[in-house]
């Protein structure tokens, strides 16, 4: 991890001018086309939704912005960001989270996937580790194909961990589609990288 220690005078005025706001983060959503993914993962049989996690994840970690997080007022770089998605229960009706520590290797992530997976389906949790930051905070809707989405998150002090949606699948001419919504902080996150994320989803799930 590093500190981020802005050269431009109007980058940091961008952070400031954003981070001062009472409602920093944005939002967009859009439709990528899953349809060569899908086909992928019914010739490799490996599991859809942690496949997809391991994707979402690893082009979030490609775009340094999406590792910046704020800290008692100043920027840090985290090396890697780690997924923390939803999972089901067998002790209630509502979700535990999962959180895996992120790999470049998608056999080694889905093999830790699916070990916590399966403790947090008897053993839910719900709280974060105190003092960590470095998460992306991830969730599956897969009754709705949703057109926009709203995040629970903190305001004092400024939550700066993107949120990152998807929901459910759906045929558009000939295509398979999916929603995907991701949510960051604009003082850290601006749309030329939420567009640069969402270029490099699709490019990932059409190999």
């Amino acid at each position: 991890m590093k500190e981020i220690d802005f050269k431009s005078s109007h980058r940091k005025k961008h952070f400031d001018f954003f981070n001062g706001m009472n409602h920093p983060h944005f939002n967009i959503t859009a439709n990528v086309d899953i349809t060569a993914f899908l086909s992928s993962i019914k010739t490799s049989g490996a599991p859809l939704t942690l496949s997809l996690v391991h994707v979402l994840s690893q082009e979030a970690n490609a775009i340094k912005e999406f590792k910046w997080r704020i800290r008692n007022g100043k920027v840090v770089e985290h090396d890697f960001v780690h997924p923390s998605f939803t999972v089901p229960t067998d002790e209630t009706d509502v979700f535990s989270f999962c959180t895996v520590p992120f790999s470049t290797s998608a056999v080694d992530f889905m093999r830790d996937a699916e070990e916590t997976i399966e403790r947090m389906r008897t053993h839910p949790s719900i709280e974060d580790e105190h003092g960590r930051d470095d998460y992306l905070f991830m969730s599956a809707i897969p009754w709705v194909s949703f057109t926009s989405i709203q995040h629970a998150m903190s305001y004092h002090p400024h939550d700066s961990v993107p949120r990152i949606s998807w929901g459910k699948f759906f045929e558009q001419n000939d295509k398979m589609m999916m929603p995907l919504a991701v949510q960051a902080h604009h003082a850290l996150v601006d749309g030329r990288h939420m567009g640069m994320y969402f270029q490099n989803v699709e490019k990932a799930l059409g190999k």
